[in-house]
């Protein structure tokens, strides 16, 4: 029943997606070949605006899975749009030519180094050089395309931030040949390892990179794993695309209970920290600003009274003078922090200020009038 609704659910969303999906035949200089190209742009693609960039190879296959997941997420869950490329490799069994690897040596072919290169130096370029790419870039891959993906990673710097391998075909030792160079980077990555309920000859060597994976540990890898004994070699994309997409984009989500609980208020450092390092992975990865969430303030703010951390007070309403400018929200926070720093007068100006300001969420005036009027009971003002 899952993967029926599953499947429903994607082509509903590919039958709306008909005309924001082009196709077209790329001449490839280094394949010496013309090429089977599919591209999704968002219904409101603008200039003024960044878009990570998804290529998704075996696109017969995944890059109508990978479209619905990317508009689902994006209208639904606040995660970013995305420009998506599918690469064709169902006809004459490409995807084996284009993919194929020495089996002595693990490597890449000379057709598949071919194929490495028109992926990296004309299929992405043509895109950076055309649209307003942002800097993140996510891989998809199944089977021996899976692998191939894999090969990225022995650059000094791998051009994908987030990897979506799902049932890999692995050629000889990369079970700890992409473990080794994941430890290396130093960079951020998100690498999804996805295997379904069928068991095969290939299962030990995925199960040993898994390992291997999960004793990596540096901040700036983030690895998941899922395994799905349901599915079969035709569902497991389905099950696992949707899940790895929302993982990857977690950061754009607001923050939820469970992260207040078990990020913000567990950490020994300043809770406005958090908040600041969240936006400022965003902007890094993906290169442009995401508007502070007006939820993700309020977290902060909880948090920084249930830690007595009033020092975070300061920056936030700095934060949300810039970000709510005309709402009373930065000016009753800054009053609250002269409170808590013990400037009645300060705090008295402060409050006056933002009752002249207007309401915001649980923010009236008659909780800052009531302010007011504390403050002058108390000290004679």
């Amino acid at each position: 029943m899952k993967i029926l609704l599953s499947f429903v659910f994607g082509l509903t969303f590919c039958l709306n997606l008909s005309a924001q999906v082009t196709q077209e035949i790329f001449e490839s200089f280094k394949l010496q070949e013309r090429r089977d190209v599919k591209y999704y742009f968002p219904e409101d693609y603008s200039e003024e605006k960044k878009y990570p960039l998804v290529l998704v190879l075996d696109g017969e296959y995944l890059f109508d899975q990978v479209v619905a997941t990317a508009k689902f997420y994006s209208d639904f869950q606040g995660m970013p749009e995305v420009i998506v490329v599918g690469i064709n490799q169902k006809k004459d069994d490409l995807r084996w030519e284009d993919c194929a690897f020495d089996e002595d040596s693990g490597l890449p072919t000379e057709k598949g180094k071919l194929f490495f290169e028109f992926l990296g130096m004309e299929i992405i370029p043509y895109l950076d050089l055309n649209y307003n790419t942002a800097p993140f870039k996510m891989i998809v891959g199944y089977d021996i395309t899976a692998n191939f993906q894999n090969y990225w990673l022995f650059k000094d710097r791998s051009l994908f931030n987030a990897y979506i391998s799902i049932s890999p075909l692995l050629a000889p030792e990369m079970e700890n040949r992409a473990p080794a160079r994941l430890n290396a980077l130093n960079q951020q990555i998100f690498y999804h390892l996805i295997v379904g309920g069928n068991r095969d000859k290939t299962s030990n060597t995925v199960m040993q990179m898994d390992r291997a994976l999960k004793v990596i540990d540096k901040e700036n890898f983030h690895y998941f794993f899922d395994e799905y004994p349901e599915a079969n070699d035709v569902s497991v994309a389905t099950y696992g695309i949707g899940k790895a997409w929302d993982r990857t984009f977690q950061m754009f989500k607001p923050i939820s209970p469970k992260e207040y609980k078990q990020e913000i208020l567990t950490s020994d450092e300043p809770v406005f920290k958090y908040l600041e390092d969240k936006y400022a992975m965003i902007e890094d990865l993906f290169g442009f600003r995401k508007p502070v969430e007006l939820n993700d303030i309020m977290a902060i703010y909880a948090g920084s009274k249930k830690k007595d951390d009033f020092e975070s007070l300061k920056p936030l309403s700095e934060l949300c003078k810039k970000e709510f400018p005309t709402t009373m929200l930065g000016f009753y926070l800054e009053g609250e922090y002269y409170e808590e720093l013990g400037e009645p007068k300060k705090a008295l100006r402060t409050f006056e200020k933002a009752f002249g300001m207007d309401e915001i969420d649980f923010l009236t005036k008659e909780m800052a009038l009531e302010k007011i009027d504390a403050l002058k009971a108390d000290f004679g003002f």
